[in-house]
Protein backbone atom coordinates (compact mmCIF):
# COMPACT_ATOMS: atom_id res chain seq x y z
CA UNK A 1 0.00 0.00 0.00
CA UNK A 2 2.71 2.49 1.01
CA UNK A 3 4.82 1.58 -2.03
CA UNK A 4 2.34 3.33 -4.34
CA UNK A 5 2.15 6.33 -2.02
CA UNK A 6 5.94 6.66 -2.00
CA UNK A 7 5.89 6.38 -5.80
CA UNK A 8 3.26 9.15 -6.08
CA UNK A 9 5.23 11.40 -3.70
CA UNK A 10 8.47 10.79 -5.59
CA UNK A 11 6.79 11.48 -8.94
CA UNK A 12 5.41 14.78 -7.64
CA UNK A 13 8.85 15.81 -6.38
CA UNK A 14 10.66 14.82 -9.57
CA UNK A 15 8.42 17.13 -11.62
CA UNK A 16 8.13 19.92 -9.02
CA UNK A 17 8.77 23.51 -10.11
CA UNK A 18 8.70 24.82 -6.52
CA UNK A 19 9.01 23.15 -3.12
CA UNK A 20 7.56 24.33 0.18
CA UNK A 21 8.87 22.56 3.28
CA UNK A 22 6.34 22.87 6.11
CA UNK A 23 7.49 21.65 9.53
CA UNK A 24 5.75 21.25 12.86
CA UNK A 25 6.92 19.85 16.20
CA UNK A 26 6.96 16.30 14.84
CA UNK A 27 9.90 17.22 12.61
CA UNK A 28 12.16 17.38 15.67
CA UNK A 29 11.10 14.11 17.28
CA UNK A 30 13.64 12.08 15.28
CA UNK A 31 16.36 14.43 16.60
CA UNK A 32 15.30 13.52 20.15
CA UNK A 33 13.22 16.64 20.77
CA UNK A 34 9.87 16.42 22.61
CA UNK A 35 6.71 17.47 20.77
CA UNK A 36 4.75 18.10 24.01
CA UNK A 37 1.77 16.28 22.47
CA UNK A 38 -1.03 16.30 25.06
CA UNK A 39 -0.55 16.74 28.78
CA UNK A 40 1.12 13.35 29.21
CA UNK A 41 3.80 14.24 26.67
CA UNK A 42 4.43 17.56 28.41
CA UNK A 43 4.63 15.91 31.83
CA UNK A 44 7.09 13.30 30.58
CA UNK A 45 9.37 16.12 29.45
CA UNK A 46 8.81 18.20 32.59
CA UNK A 47 7.63 16.04 35.54
CA UNK A 48 7.57 18.98 38.02
CA UNK A 49 4.83 20.59 35.92
CA UNK A 50 2.43 17.66 36.33
CA UNK A 51 -1.05 19.10 36.66
CA UNK A 52 -0.26 21.98 34.31
CA UNK A 53 -0.47 22.15 30.49
CA UNK A 54 2.12 23.35 28.02
CA UNK A 55 -0.07 26.30 27.06
CA UNK A 56 -0.27 27.31 30.73
CA UNK A 57 3.51 27.48 31.08
CA UNK A 58 4.24 29.05 27.68
CA UNK A 59 2.80 32.45 28.60
CA UNK A 60 4.49 35.86 28.98
CA UNK A 61 2.88 36.44 32.37
CA UNK A 62 5.45 34.14 34.03
CA UNK A 63 8.26 36.55 33.11
CA UNK A 64 6.46 39.15 35.23
CA UNK A 65 5.24 37.02 38.13
CA UNK A 66 7.93 34.32 38.43
CA UNK A 67 10.84 34.98 36.05
CA UNK A 68 13.10 32.31 37.57
CA UNK A 69 10.44 29.71 36.74
CA UNK A 70 9.89 31.19 33.28
CA UNK A 71 13.60 31.11 32.51
CA UNK A 72 13.93 27.64 34.01
CA UNK A 73 11.39 26.39 31.47
CA UNK A 74 12.59 28.35 28.45
CA UNK A 75 16.25 28.08 29.45
CA UNK A 76 16.01 24.31 29.54
CA UNK A 77 14.37 24.30 26.11
CA UNK A 78 17.13 26.56 24.80
CA UNK A 79 19.78 24.12 26.06
CA UNK A 80 17.86 21.20 24.58
CA UNK A 81 17.63 22.80 21.14
CA UNK A 82 21.28 23.87 21.21
CA UNK A 83 22.44 20.31 21.91
CA UNK A 84 20.12 18.60 19.38
CA UNK A 85 21.67 17.34 16.15
CA UNK A 86 19.38 17.63 13.10
CA UNK A 87 18.47 14.16 11.86
CA UNK A 88 19.25 12.86 8.37
CA UNK A 89 15.88 14.03 7.04
CA UNK A 90 17.14 17.62 7.08
CA UNK A 91 19.96 16.67 4.72
CA UNK A 92 17.51 14.92 2.39
CA UNK A 93 15.41 18.08 2.26
CA UNK A 94 18.50 20.23 1.68
CA UNK A 95 19.49 17.99 -1.23
CA UNK A 96 16.05 18.44 -2.81
CA UNK A 97 16.22 22.19 -2.18
CA UNK A 98 19.46 22.39 -4.19
CA UNK A 99 17.61 21.48 -7.39
CA UNK A 100 14.11 22.90 -6.73
CA UNK A 101 13.36 26.51 -5.72
CA UNK A 102 12.41 26.05 -2.05
CA UNK A 103 11.18 27.84 1.05
CA UNK A 104 10.80 26.58 4.63
CA UNK A 105 7.77 27.53 6.75
CA UNK A 106 7.76 26.25 10.32
CA UNK A 107 5.97 26.67 13.62
CA UNK A 108 9.08 25.42 15.42
CA UNK A 109 11.23 27.85 17.40
CA UNK A 110 14.23 25.53 17.76
CA UNK A 111 16.52 26.78 14.99
CA UNK A 112 17.13 23.28 13.63
CA UNK A 113 16.79 24.29 9.98
CA UNK A 114 19.50 26.93 10.36
CA UNK A 115 21.72 24.40 12.14
CA UNK A 116 21.15 21.99 9.24
CA UNK A 117 22.41 24.57 6.75
CA UNK A 118 19.21 26.13 5.41
CA UNK A 119 19.42 29.80 4.50
CA UNK A 120 17.76 32.39 6.74
CA UNK A 121 16.60 34.20 3.60
CA UNK A 122 14.26 31.33 2.66
CA UNK A 123 12.82 30.61 6.08
CA UNK A 124 9.63 31.77 7.78
CA UNK A 125 9.32 30.98 11.51
CA UNK A 126 5.65 31.63 12.33
CA UNK A 127 6.21 31.78 16.08
CA UNK A 128 9.66 33.36 16.29
CA UNK A 129 12.88 31.85 17.60
CA UNK A 130 14.17 30.85 21.03
CA UNK A 131 17.62 31.94 19.83
CA UNK A 132 16.57 35.62 19.81
CA UNK A 133 15.77 37.70 22.87
CA UNK A 134 13.61 40.76 23.52
CA UNK A 135 12.56 42.91 26.45
CA UNK A 136 9.68 41.33 28.39
CA UNK A 137 7.98 44.73 28.88
CA UNK A 138 8.80 45.55 26.03
CA UNK A 139 10.50 48.95 26.22
CA UNK A 140 11.25 49.03 22.48
CA UNK A 141 11.57 46.84 19.40
CA UNK A 142 15.16 45.70 19.96
CA UNK A 143 16.08 42.05 19.40
CA UNK A 144 19.43 40.47 20.18
CA UNK A 145 20.92 36.96 19.94
CA UNK A 146 20.80 34.49 22.82
CA UNK A 147 24.14 32.96 21.79
CA UNK A 148 25.95 34.10 24.95
CA UNK A 149 23.14 33.20 27.35
CA UNK A 150 24.06 30.41 29.79
CA UNK A 151 21.71 29.41 32.61
CA UNK A 152 21.95 26.96 35.49
CA UNK A 153 18.65 25.13 35.94
CA UNK A 154 17.47 23.03 38.87
CA UNK A 155 15.68 20.15 37.12
CA UNK A 156 13.86 19.18 40.33
CA UNK A 157 11.90 22.43 40.16
CA UNK A 158 12.57 23.70 36.59
CA UNK A 159 13.81 26.99 38.01
CA UNK A 160 16.97 28.82 37.06
CA UNK A 161 19.46 29.61 39.81
CA UNK A 162 21.39 32.00 37.54
CA UNK A 163 21.13 35.74 37.21
CA UNK A 164 18.28 36.56 34.87
CA UNK A 165 18.97 37.90 31.35
CA UNK A 166 18.31 41.62 31.11
CA UNK A 167 17.26 44.04 28.41
CA UNK A 168 20.30 46.16 27.43
CA UNK A 169 18.07 49.24 27.00
CA UNK A 170 16.04 49.34 30.24
CA UNK A 171 17.68 46.53 32.29
CA UNK A 172 14.30 44.88 32.77
CA UNK A 173 13.79 41.12 32.42
CA UNK A 174 14.43 39.73 28.93
CA UNK A 175 12.48 36.89 27.34
CA UNK A 176 12.71 34.78 24.17
CA UNK A 177 11.34 36.34 20.99
CA UNK A 178 8.69 33.61 20.77
CA UNK A 179 4.96 34.05 20.25
CA UNK A 180 3.46 32.55 23.41
CA UNK A 181 -0.15 32.00 24.40
CA UNK A 182 -2.10 35.15 25.32
CA UNK A 183 0.91 37.15 24.20
CA UNK A 184 0.58 40.88 23.57
CA UNK A 185 4.25 41.60 24.26
CA UNK A 186 5.79 39.64 21.37
CA UNK A 187 7.85 41.81 19.03
CA UNK A 188 6.97 40.49 15.58
CA UNK A 189 9.30 42.59 13.40
CA UNK A 190 11.68 39.71 12.65
CA UNK A 191 8.80 37.40 11.79
CA UNK A 192 7.10 40.08 9.69
CA UNK A 193 10.29 40.51 7.64
CA UNK A 194 10.35 36.74 7.06
CA UNK A 195 6.67 36.83 6.08
CA UNK A 196 7.36 39.51 3.47
CA UNK A 197 10.15 37.39 1.97
CA UNK A 198 7.84 34.34 1.96
CA UNK A 199 5.08 36.20 0.12
CA UNK A 200 7.57 37.64 -2.38
CA UNK A 201 8.98 34.16 -3.01
CA UNK A 202 5.47 32.82 -3.72
CA UNK A 203 4.88 35.61 -6.23
CA UNK A 204 8.13 34.94 -8.06
CA UNK A 205 8.28 31.13 -8.39
CA UNK A 206 6.70 28.95 -11.04
CA UNK A 207 3.82 27.48 -9.05
CA UNK A 208 2.45 25.35 -11.88
CA UNK A 209 3.68 22.16 -10.21
CA UNK A 210 4.28 23.33 -6.65
CA UNK A 211 4.76 20.64 -4.01
CA UNK A 212 4.33 21.26 -0.28
CA UNK A 213 5.85 18.56 1.91
CA UNK A 214 4.44 18.88 5.42
CA UNK A 215 6.28 17.18 8.27
CA UNK A 216 4.91 16.51 11.75
CA UNK A 217 2.43 19.38 11.81
CA UNK A 218 -0.41 18.51 14.17
CA UNK A 219 -3.94 19.74 14.74
CA UNK A 220 -3.46 21.37 18.17
CA UNK A 221 -1.72 24.41 16.64
CA UNK A 222 -2.56 23.97 12.93
CA UNK A 223 -0.61 26.97 11.58
CA UNK A 224 1.60 24.96 9.22
CA UNK A 225 -1.22 22.67 8.09
CA UNK A 226 -3.42 25.62 7.12
CA UNK A 227 -0.57 27.32 5.26
CA UNK A 228 0.38 24.20 3.30
CA UNK A 229 -3.23 23.38 2.40
CA UNK A 230 -3.76 26.93 1.09
CA UNK A 231 -1.04 26.71 -1.55
CA UNK A 232 -2.69 24.50 -4.13
CA UNK A 233 -0.46 22.13 -6.06
CA UNK A 234 0.35 18.81 -4.41
CA UNK A 235 0.43 18.40 -0.64
CA UNK A 236 2.51 15.53 0.78
CA UNK A 237 1.64 15.11 4.46
CA UNK A 238 3.90 13.03 6.72
CA UNK A 239 2.30 12.48 10.11
CA UNK A 240 1.99 9.20 12.08
CA UNK A 241 -1.27 10.32 13.76
CA UNK A 242 -3.03 13.08 11.81
CA UNK A 243 -2.31 12.20 8.19
CA UNK A 244 -5.66 12.83 6.47
CA UNK A 245 -5.37 15.12 3.44
CA UNK A 246 -7.64 17.14 1.15
CA UNK A 247 -8.33 16.02 -2.41
CA UNK A 248 -5.00 17.25 -3.81
CA UNK A 249 -2.95 15.53 -1.09
CA UNK A 250 -0.74 12.48 -0.59
CA UNK A 251 -0.95 10.96 2.88
CA UNK A 252 1.95 9.12 4.54
CA UNK A 253 1.10 7.98 8.10
CA UNK A 254 4.75 7.84 9.19
CA UNK A 255 7.26 10.00 11.03
CA UNK A 256 9.31 12.66 9.26
CA UNK A 257 12.61 10.78 8.99
CA UNK A 258 11.05 7.48 7.91
CA UNK A 259 8.90 9.20 5.30
CA UNK A 260 11.71 11.35 3.90
CA UNK A 261 13.99 8.34 3.58
CA UNK A 262 11.25 6.37 1.83
CA UNK A 263 10.49 9.14 -0.65
CA UNK A 264 14.18 9.81 -1.32
CA UNK A 265 14.88 6.13 -1.97
CA UNK A 266 11.99 6.07 -4.42
CA UNK A 267 13.22 9.23 -6.17
CA UNK A 268 16.68 7.70 -6.53
CA UNK A 269 15.34 4.35 -7.72
CA UNK A 270 13.09 5.87 -10.37
CA UNK A 271 15.82 8.25 -11.56
CA UNK A 272 17.96 5.23 -12.44
CA UNK A 273 15.23 3.55 -14.52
Amino acid sequence: MLTKVYHDAAEALRSATALVIGAGAGMGVDSGLPDFRGTEGFWRAYPPFRGKRFDEMSRPVWFQTDPHLAWGFFGHRLQLYRSAIPHDGFEILRKWAERIPSFVVTSNVDGQFQKAGFSESNLFEFHGSIHCLQCAQPCGNDLWPAADLELDIDMATIRTTSDLPRCPRCEGIARPNILMFSDRQWIDERSEAQLRRWRAWLRNVDSSRMVAIELGAGLAVPTVRIECESLGGTLIRLNPRDSSVPAHGISLPVGALEGLRGIDQQVTRESRC
